[in-house]
């Protein structure tokens, strides 16, 4: 807060955040976060693991004005974004696009941010036991719940017996396999 009222920024930029912003540096400056979903659909928790699980597969960034409801404040604007790839690269892609284009957009054009619009969906937060792919059918799913889950601060997907871990990363989809790296843990 001291740094922030320090600098007095025109805005305060939130990318890729999943903490709970001070009530005090979003009700005193111009705070923008950024949603990888379509809001108001997808608030919530795992937004990107959430979507991929569902079989959704484009999507927008949301940026929007910092409320106190979590994932609920007014939007600025949205932008395309295709979730191709490991979960690193959609990052990077997301990443690209709010650094590259959404935000020169709002310091230069300064848009008024408009309520939400539509029926709220609401996403939970995944929890690790939810990237076990044991139970799940079809190429196209295990690829989507291996790629989904590689990235950094993410625990892998997996697959697991009574004395061994299976990890998976590197995934390729082929015709009617997956290629993956893996990573075998002998459990103690």
């Amino acid at each position: 807060y001291d740094f922030i009222k320090k600098t007095k920024p025109g805005y305060v930029f939130f990318p890729h955040w999943s903490w709970r912003i001070p009530k005090r540096i979003f009700e005193e400056f111009k705070c923008v976060a950024f949603r990888m979903t379509d809001l108001p659909y997808g608030r919530g928790g795992s937004p990107l693991q959430n979507l991929i699980a569902r079989g959704i597969y484009k999507t927008k960034i949301s940026a929007i004005k910092v409320i106190d409801e979590i994932d609920g404040g007014p939007v600025y604007l949205k932008r395309d974004l295709v979730l191709r790839g490991s979960a690193t690269e959609i990052f990077k892609e997301a990443s690209r696009i709010i650094f590259r284009h959404m935000i020169p957009h709002i310091l230069k054009r300064k848009p008024i941010p408009v309520s939400q619009n539509g029926r709220i969906t609401k996403f939970k937060r995944r929890t690790p036991a939810q990237g076990n792919i044991a139970g799940l059918e079809g190429a196209r799913r295990i690829y989507d719940y291996i790629r989904m889950l590689d990235a950094e601060g993410y625990e892998p997907a997996f697959l697991e017996t009574p004395a061994l871990k299976v990890e998976f990363a590197a995934a390729k989809r082929k015709k009617d396999c997956v290629l993956a790296t893996a990573k075998i843990r002998v459990k103690k």
